[in-house]
């Protein structure tokens, strides 16, 4: 058997890794033997990659791969593809497991299946969970497609790699498929929705529930560019904060903000001249790397992940912290069940709803938010609404 050779790649969705095996005669088209889907870093994908796969690590990849390559990558972005003309190789795959990869093959991106629907084109009713079987085992994820194979009524099933249902969702999502996509506020119908549930569930926020609120989420913003947007704003007065914003701007003429790659390679010394401190300008260096390395989502990866994982990622940013990544899931994406615990305003709030002596802590918060779930974020736009009024 010929040895097969491996590579590791940059994605949007992160760092992905191929292996293929060249083929068995001169001018033959090299075959994929196995994908990995990214892990938490480019190194652990490869590791994961070099174990399953046996393979051995490439100097560069051949023509033919490096188009594959390439075509993932624009698939990842949002130009959609079936991937079904990329030969594969499933040597060692038993006869079952090829008529499932086969069936999944053809299915179009942007298009689902269940298991259930795949055993009756195979002819094998009653064999739906042999197919997720199968497809638990499939060693090229993404050219043969098991993302888009769903459980029974639409439901996620199961997916074994790295980052489970959530990379699942994302692969989806970059399809344009809204599938198990978190609840948001989208209008001020919904809003108004949430609080009459939330007023059910503790009548003691009434009457701030019945102030009005304005409140819509600016989904305009990549999570790179709010994210850059609140790294300089940190600590520092809204009118400076745009000054110094504007100064940053003004370093890439014809562009409403810089691109990662240039913001990486613009001198130190510029930035700080702009205004910026050391700290920030380290940050917005370190944003702009984890832009590019798949950490930072893009706008179209991030509707499909869910609260916990985004904090995760973004918290590893140098200078944001989990209250910079809780302002961004309120207030871009109008995530429906966030608690900013540490945020003094809305601790305020709280103490002057509930006619409390002092200010409470951040963990007198936590078992205080438990009733309001899932309308956490109603309560405390609704809480900030109080001691706005009281400043005003």
């Amino acid at each position: 058997m010929k040895p097969s050779d491996y590579c590791i790649f940059d994605t949007p969705l992160g760092p992905c890794g191929i292996a293929w095996r060249n083929g068995w005669t001169k001018g033959a088209p090299p075959a994929v033997t196995s994908f990995q889907l990214p892990d938490h870093t480019a190194q652990a994908t490869e590791a994961r990659l070099a174990r399953e796969s046996g393979a051995r690590p490439a100097s560069a990849p051949p023509p033919a791969i490096a188009a594959i390559i390439e075509r993932i990558r624009g698939h990842f972005e949002g130009e959609a593809e079936d991937f079904r003309d990329i030969d594969v190789d499933l040597d060692g795959v038993g006869p079952f497991a090829r008529e499932v990869y086969e069936a999944a093959r053809a299915i179009p991106a942007g298009r689902t299946m269940t298991y259930g629907e795949i055993a009756e084109a195979l002819a094998r009713p009653g064999a739906a969970r042999a197919v997720g079987q199968a497809l638990g085992k499939n060693p090229i994820p993404l050219i043969i497609p098991c993302h888009r194979v769903l459980a029974a009524g639409g439901k996620p099933g199961g997916f074994s790699a790295p980052g489970g249902l959530a990379t699942k969702s994302r692969m989806l999502a970059a399809e344009g498929v809204a599938w198990a996509l978190p609840p948001t506020l989208k209008s001020a119908q919904d809003l108004r929705r949430a609080a009459a549930r939330l007023k059910a569930l503790d009548p003691r926020l009434a009457d701030c529930l019945s102030r009005p609120i304005a409140f819509k989420p600016n989904a305009e913003h990549s999570p790179y560019a709010a994210l850059l947007s609140a790294i300089v704003y940190q600590q520092l007065t809204p009118k400076a904060a745009a000054t110094i914003l504007n100064r940053v701007k003004g370093l890439y003429p014809g562009t409403t903000i810089p691109e990662p790659g240039e913001l990486l390679n613009t001198p130190d010394e510029a930035l700080r001249e702009a205004g910026l401190s050391k700290a920030k300008t380290a940050a917005l260096k370190d944003l702009a790397a984890k832009t590019l390395d798949g950490t930072v989502p893009t706008a179209r990866a991030i509707v499909a992940l869910h609260d916990d994982e985004i904090v995760r990622r973004l918290i590893s940013i140098r200078g944001v912290g989990r209250w910079t990544v809780e302002m961004l899931l309120i207030f871009n994406l109008g995530r429906t069940d966030v608690f900013p615990v540490d945020d003094y305003a809305l601790r305020k709030g709280i103490a002057r709803v509930y006619g409390m002596p002092d200010v409470p802590s951040p963990s007198q918060l936590i078992s205080l938010g438990e009733r309001w779930r899932p309308y956490r974020t109603v309560a405390s736009l609704y809480l900030w609404n109080v001691v706005n009024a009281e400043v005003f």
